[in-house]
């Protein structure tokens, strides 16, 4: 690096990050560095503390201890700095099925703070980017599940964030609609500059989408690296699968809690 050449600060950077609820540690010194203009999945069987790791990155649960920041902003000292910066889109529906696709994002400008005289271009531009222009006046419940999660992103990237957090982006969706979703999310951090972290059970999403992974376990950050990198680490002919047991190995996987399975069948169902 020249002298005259400024350091790459990351887009999250987590250093012995924990959070605790009562006995139990849901989240245990955490270490994690994720590049800016990177698409990063954040994988781990249920309970291993991916969605808490998210919610605390995403300002929404203090940590117990440790320290965050997202786009050079700390979590704690600095939420509503962090909130400026990031878009999320959760597992489940954010958007409103009574509304019609336009006035989502017009919603969603308002809520972000898009300045008045750039809302109308900025929802025009949403619209077409993300190939629903034709369904802008229709209600949203009447949009199939790979709609309703492009105009979810397009909500969220209306106030140029740059950092997005996505929780399970496409679980429900047909193979087609998933397809979709994943070329929008690849235009998007190109078009915009951004980085993107996911979590996701879908080993083919994380090989087909991700430059660089993190497998949670039991709280703890087991491994990370590209997903060549993770391969070579379990074995010559390893796939995702095979990593991803590996490195989850002791860890009951069999649909987390009563609340989880009804939540995921629940966005499954909303979704299809």
């Amino acid at each position: 690096m020249s002298e005259f050449e400024l350091p790459v600060r990351p887009a999250v950077l987590t250093q012995a990050l924990t959070r605790r609820f009562g006995e139990l540690v849901a989240v245990d010194r955490l270490d994690l560095e994720i590049a800016s203009g990177i698409i990063f999945g954040l994988l781990g069987p249920n309970g291993a503390g991916k969605s808490t790791t998210v919610k605390m990155l995403t300002t929404l649960l203090p940590p117990s201890s440790g320290r965050a920041t997202v786009a050079g902003h700390d979590v704690v000292r600095e939420p509503a700095a962090v909130r400026r910066q990031i878009g999320y889109v959760p597992q489940l529906i954010s958007a409103d099925g009574a509304l019609s696709g336009y006035e989502n994002l017009l919603l969603s400008a308002k809520l972000y703070d898009v300045p008045r005289k750039e809302q109308a271009a900025r929802i025009d531009d949403a619209l077409q980017f993300m190939g629903l222009t034709d369904a802008a006046r229709a209600m949203v419940r009447t949009y199939s599940g790979g709609m309703v999660r492009r105009l979810e992103v397009a909500q969220a990237l209306l106030h140029r964030p740059a950092v997005l957090f996505l929780d399970e982006p496409t679980i429900g969706l047909d193979p087609m609609a998933r397809h979709a979703v994943w070329e929008r999310l690849r235009e998007s951090r190109t078009r915009y500059a951004m980085t993107v972290l996911i979590t996701t059970h879908d080993m083919d999403e994380a090989e087909q989408l991700c430059d660089r992974l993190a497998i949670m376990n039991g709280g703890r950050l087991a491994a990370t690296g590209t997903v060549a990198e993770l391969k070579q680490r379990v074995g010559p002919s390893a796939t995702l699968d095979d990593v991803f047991a590996h490195f989850a190995v002791g860890v009951i996987t069999e649909g987390g809690s009563y609340r989880d399975v009804v939540n995921t069948r629940n966005t499954a169902e909303r979704l299809g």
